[in-house]
């Protein structure tokens, strides 16, 4: 018996074996960082198995994440982010392709903390730059998906705190990494900017935020706050705007404040 179970796992792919490795027998223990630098040393060495080890990832992190298994999908997800970055190759297009499945799986989730992972791992990716941009790749869904979270409305105004800051922190890696991937003409749309300009111009509505005085000294914990970042968001969505693209973000603000009274 024991046999069979040794060639069996003889007979596995390596690069399923060294992903398999990094998990511990429990996820409290967190992932196992020898091992982590062993499949990373690995991936680097034959960056033509990217595109398998992010496809055997992603099908790990879905099963534990129908059994509820969520401390091993946290692990998952810190892998692939570490693979992310280290990794610099023509094939990291393929990778990234599992890594953004992975990235919706958990923003699909009802869990606020998978949600939270979830951005902060698009965020880290959006501020890599790719060797060569990826012309089919499309954000509709991290669009609308961050939109949302920037209108949460959960009962405990600390994970609202955190889901709206999330979302916001996602717009604007969205807005970064269209730019940066060449992307630009996709971001302007419509159907992108109603959705982003009105959710930055909800958080900006915050009464505290509006009944500050201008020349007041801001808190540090505000200045992490949503109405602070969204602010900072719009400003840099503004800024990238060229002269022909202002008016895709005027249209919504001005319907924004229709829509609102905020005239």
């Amino acid at each position: 018996m024991c046999f069979g179970c040794f060639s069996c796992s003889c007979m596995r792919p390596r690069y399923k074996r060294l992903v398999d490795n990094i998990f511990p027998p429990i996820p409290q223990d967190g992932l196992v960082k020898n091992n982590m630098v062993k499949l990373t040393f690995y991936s680097l060495s034959s960056p033509e198995k990217l595109d398998r080890i992010g496809e055997y990832l992603y099908q790990r992190a879905c099963r534990d994440l129908s059994r509820k298994r969520t401390g091993f999908v946290v692990i998952a997800m810190e892998a692939m982010d570490q693979l992310l970055v280290a990794c610099h190759a023509q094939t990291l297009n393929l990778f990234v392709e599992s890594f953004l499945r992975i990235v919706q799986k958990l923003l699909e989730s009802t869990e606020p903390e998978l949600q939270i992972l979830a951005t902060q791992s698009f965020v880290k990716f959006a501020n890599i730059e790719e060797d060569t941009p990826s012309y089919h790749r499309r954000y509709d869904f991290f669009v609308s998906k961050f939109s949302s979270m920037c209108h949460s409305n959960h009962s405990e105004l600390a994970v609202r705190d955190s889901i709206r800051l999330a979302g916001i922190k996602g717009l604007q890696g969205v807005i970064r990494k269209t730019v940066s991937d060449d992307l630009v003409e996709n971001i302007w749309k419509a159907q992108h900017m109603d959705k982003i300009v009105p959710s930055l111009l909800y958080n900006m509505q915050d009464s505290r935020y509006l009944e500050k005085e201008a020349n007041s000294p801001e808190p540090e914990e505000e200045k992490n706050s949503p109405p602070s970042l969204a602010e900072t968001c719009i400003r840099e969505l503004v800024g990238r705007a060229s002269f022909g693209h202002v008016r895709c973000v005027l249209k919504p603000v001005l319907k924004h404040l229709d829509h609102h009274d905020l005239w």
